[in-house]
């Protein structure tokens, strides 16, 4: 989970993949073990100057339809409840937007414009796109909804594709059927 500078190939397949140019990205942040950048970082700034307190923003295709559906399903309704009563659950939320807005402010703090970090962090599960892709960018236990996403989407085909394949099962992070 290294970033790396964006090559001038990736900056196409990321154009190709979003349907229009990126903007401000600043490295390709998670590539699929197929090979593809799935996840970019971006600069806290867009190049015109307005705030983009989204670092982490996932391209991959296959990524985004997997979290669109999650979505559609109603995977965060069900977060949703789980971290307004699990309090363990939401220290580690809180301790992922805390990490996240501090790896944001590393490149150009935006405390002043804003405490937002991404995907509702750290009180409400907004966008698995975000979550997901802040999970991917630093890995398993950093983030657990994200986390727990991206083991969900592991186990819809994605896992040694677009996911690493030794991702953590869903199993781990979802909570048990009995709850």
């Amino acid at each position: 989970m290294t970033d790396t500078p964006p090559a001038a190939a990736d900056l196409e397949i990321i154009t190709a993949q979003l349907g229009r140019l990126p903007r401000g990205v600043l490295a390709v942040a998670y590539r699929t073990p197929d090979g593809q950048p799935a996840v970019v970082k971006t600069a806290p700034r867009l190049p015109d100057g307005t705030p983009f307190p989204t670092l982490y923003y996932l391209t991959d295709p296959r990524l985004t339809a997997e979290a669109s559906r999650q979505e559609a399903a109603g995977l965060m309704r069900g977060m949703q409840e789980r971290l307004a009563s699990d309090p363990d659950l939401a220290a580690a939320y809180l301790a992922a937007h805390r990490s996240y807005l501090a790896e944001r402010n590393e490149i150009e703090n935006l405390t002043t414009h804003t405490d937002f970090s991404g995907g509702g962090m750290p009180d409400r599960v907004k966008c698995l796109h975000v979550l997901m892709a802040h999970s991917l960018a630093k890995g398993p236990g950093v983030n657990p909804l994200g986390d727990e996403a991206v083991a969900l989407a592991a186990e819809q085909g994605l896992r040694g594709t677009a996911i690493p394949a030794d991702w953590p099962a869903y199993s781990e992070f979802a909570p048990a059927e009995s709850e």
